[in-house]
């Protein structure tokens, strides 16, 4: 075994992480550890990283007993963790960040940015990234940040790599990428735990899975000889097939749309975009990566600018070109990269949700008021946390997701957009995020999706809007969605 993991025991005080946890990983092998968010991935993964010391149990590094007291003594002794998190300094170029720590010297000992460059152009290029090492980070999309990410995982020769939600920020071109570096890895004798949400890519990679739920073992898996109903019944107790509730009943006046886009053209989309969202309607923009579908939603929300054609919001054109105006307008964002874009992470959940009553509401709001308003959808939507105060940092992703729907729902918004609404996020969570949304629709408060997955959006939505090249190409209704139809509408530019 390249790890054994025995009867493993983490405390954080009163509070039991994980109990009398086991797992084996062999060599030339993917481990799947799979488990709603809270349920002891996180806490098991870091102690492998050296980031946690167990509090009983044993730890094997190749047959060898590992007492680690940091992450540098683990990744000395061959393991290498590619957090969700990105753990990259936005100011540094992308071959510093690769080099952070062990950059090559010169003979005089400056840093040899020359040869530090062309090393890390030589690495993204045999990882197949199209990436200019020399860019400062900051300007790098989301997808590419975690395949940088990842690159600095793989720098070093580790004999185990810990996989945590690599796919999460992706796009499906970056995610066939990470498919052939982990069967890559594999052919060469290494061992990797990965962790993922999405089961589809846990079958098509993984050769076994754990199941953690509660901090306890729940079940261990060949996956030749399980399948995905399986796991998630021993995971949350329910079947896969109750994921998504109920398409609407309630119906939608054509006339009055509550989003109208009409022969739209502007600098980011330089096609024609043409499509309605109706005020009891969950719509989703499909489409390969970089599309257009971000540039869209802050089209609505940020009212960019159109060369031509008309963006109109309940019937009135679009008048503001700036976040708070479309804060004002009644819309609501939930962006794609929630930790850069959404969270104010060092602060209490208690003020992250507050952060949606500043805005056109003057500066203060009577504190009574506002904590009955945040509690209450605290309780309504299971943020599981400590107290109000936590810092929400601290919580699992699906908690902190559901803290930035909350923050929109106590400004009582008029449309929600959610970019990628359940990225990092677990099947549990994602069950009550879908529930949310469409209670949210059936109220009349309609709501835009974008989400690289596919599976997701035929779920969820009403229907399906299909952008190519700064254009929309085509238009599903959701119970006439495919995987198939929709990705040949996003590669050739028609619905077949």
């Amino acid at each position: 075994m390249l790890l054994e993991a025995i009867d493993i025991e983490k405390s954080f005080g009163s509070v039991t992480a994980l109990n009398r946890v086991s797992l084996n990983l062999r060599p030339a092998s993917v481990h799947a550890v799979l488990g709603e968010n809270g349920a002891g991935k996180s806490t098991l993964m870091k102690i492998f990283s050296g980031v946690y010391r167990p509090t009983k149990g044993t730890l094997r590094i190749k047959g060898k007993d590992a007492n680690w007291s940091d992450a540098e003594q683990a990744r000395a002794a061959g393991v290498s963790t590619i957090f969700q998190e990105f753990i990259l300094l936005p100011n540094l170029s992308v071959a510093e960040n690769l080099f952070l720590g062990h950059e090559p010297r010169t003979w005089h000992g400056g840093i040899d940015r020359k040869r530090m460059e062309a090393e890390s152009r030589a690495l993204l290029d045999g990882l197949g990234l199209s990436i200019d090492p020399s860019i400062v980070t900051s300007r790098l999309r989301v997808a590419d940040q975690q395949m940088v990410e990842i690159a600095k995982g793989v720098m070093r020769d580790a004999d185990i790599f810990v996989f945590d939600e690599p796919t999460a920020a992706l796009g499906d071109r970056e995610a066939d990428q990470l498919f052939r570096l982990v069967r890559d890895l594999k052919a060469k004798g290494k061992g990797i735990l990965y962790i993922s949400h999405r089961l589809p890519e846990l079958f098509d990679l993984c050769d076994e899975v754990t199941v953690l739920k509660d901090g306890q073992l729940a079940g261990h898996f060949i996956m030749a000889e399980t399948n995905p109903d399986q796991l998630v019944a021993t995971m949350v107790g329910r079947a896969l097939g109750q994921l998504y509730p109920p398409r609407s009943s309630v119906p939608n006046d054509p006339g009055d749309p509550a989003v109208e886009f009409s022969d739209v053209v502007s600098g980011d989309l330089p096609g024609l975009v043409n499509f309605k969202v109706g005020r009891h309607e969950i719509v989703g923009l499909a489409g390969l990566e970089g599309q257009g579908q971000i540039e869209i939603t802050r089209a609505i929300f940020e009212g960019r600018a159109v060369t031509s054609g008309s963006v109109r919001l309940f019937g009135q054109a679009i008048d503001h070109r700036q976040p708070k105006g479309g804060i004002k307008a009644g819309i609501g964002l939930i962006p794609e990269d929630r930790k850069t874009d959404g969270l104010f992470p060092t602060l209490g959940v208690d003020r992250n949700i507050a952060a949606g009553l500043l805005p056109g509401r003057g500066l203060f709001a009577p504190a009574s008021t506002a904590k009955a308003a945040i509690d209450q959808q605290i309780k309504a939507l299971n943020i599981r946390l400590s107290s109000s105060r936590q810092h929400i940092g601290q919580l699992s992703g699906g908690n902190q997701q559901k803290a930035l729907l909350a923050r929109w729902l106590v400004r009582g918004v008029k449309l929600l957009i959610c970019e990628e609404p359940t990225r990092g996020v677990d099947i549990g969570a994602k069950s009550e995020i879908y529930a949310t949304l469409r209670r949210l629709a059936d109220e009349g408060i309609p709501v835009l999706v974008t989400s690289r997955e596919l599976p997701e959006l035929i779920g969820l939505c009403d229907r399906i809007i299909v952008v190519q090249d700064g254009a929309t190409v085509a238009e599903f209704a959701g119970d006439d969605a495919t995987e198939e139809n929709i990705m040949h509408a996003a590669i050739n530019g028609a619905a077949s």
